[in-house]
């Protein structure tokens, strides 16, 4: 478990897809191929069969398309700001992946938040890194490590600066669920449309607005995933996290009056398991209660 909630926390999601222009590199395609083309050369390099088509690409051959993030800030007199970001600011126009990049990694350099993400050691920070320097992105201030190999140092694996809570909470085993599972099963949030989402298809579409929202899902449910941990791990009272759910319900209904309707689906999904009868409320053991059920 994490030893610390930092006082700025920053809880991220990236969605990337196929970037035909590596494919054409990489694999020495003429330019004269079209870039759905291009992917299918892709796919079949990396092993597509007619059960999996599409397999999962190296990140390396991918590119950034979008990425949100849910911010706590708390101030100095105490007070809590909670805020969803993301990057395209605007859904339906795409935004050159370097400035995505450049962007995201230097607020992390100029503000060092703690860093919470799900999977975000194996796949968010290498792609980050490989499309940084794809595309020729300087991020001095976010590279920067220090002497001892903690505090805001987001490459150490041995402190807080950087939480991935797919490694802290399940490990890499067989049963290791996904952030959809993880969360539906404490009552967040995990798949919000009726059918699986398929960022590859929505790309392929020139869906981007459901790319983004998708992202914007999935940075909710792996901030609420994050606030549950913590609640498990001592850092709030049941009185505090019940405060730090409703400031997040808060924040997107002040999102969705802003015009965000897709939000909607969120906090519908997110109610509908609210309602239903749990056992699931976390609640403190007491010592003769752990022994009466280890016995």
């Amino acid at each position: 478990m994490f030893k610390s909630v930092g006082r700025h926390v920053c809880a991220f999601d990236l969605e990337w897809v196929p970037d035909p222009i590596s494919g054409q590199r990489v694999y020495g395609l003429p330019a004269t191929l079209s870039d759905s083309e291009v992917f299918e050369v892709m796919w079949a390099k990396a092993g597509a069969t007619a059960e999996k088509p599409r397999p999962h690409l190296k990140t390396a051959l991918c590119r950034v398309v979008a990425v949100s993030a849910v911010v706590r800030e708390q101030q100095p007199n105490g007070e809590l700001n909670l805020r969803l970001t993301t990057l395209p600011r605007q859904s339906d126009r795409l935004m050159d992946e370097a400035d995505l990049i450049s962007t995201f990694l230097g607020y992390l350099g100029q503000h060092h938040p703690q860093l919470v993400g799900f999977n975000s050691q194996t796949a968010d920070l290498p792609i980050l890194l490989q499309r940084g320097l794809v595309s020729g992105v300087s991020a001095a201030e976010f590279c920067r490590r220090t002497d001892k190999g903690w505090g805001s140092d987001y490459f150490s694996r041995h402190g807080d600066a950087h939480i991935d809570l797919k490694s802290v909470l399940s490990g890499w085993g067989i049963a290791t669920p996904t952030l959809h599972e993880l969360a539906a099963a404490m009552g967040i949030p995990g798949q919000v449309r009726e059918q699986p989402h398929d960022v590859v298809n929505w790309w392929v579409e020139g869906d981007l607005r459901s790319i983004v929202a998708q992202s914007q899902f999935d940075a909710l449910s792996t901030y609420l995933v994050w606030l549950r941990a913590a609640r498990f791990a001592g850092f709030f009272s049941a009185e505090q996290y019940s405060e730090e759910e409703s400031r997040v319900r808060g924040m997107v209904g002040d999102r969705i009056a802003q015009g965000d309707c897709h939000l909607t689906h969120y906090l519908d999904r997110w109610s509908s398991f609210n309602s239903q009868p749990t056992d699931a409320t976390i609640l403190p053991l007491a010592p003769a209660e752990i022994t009466d059920q280890a016995a």
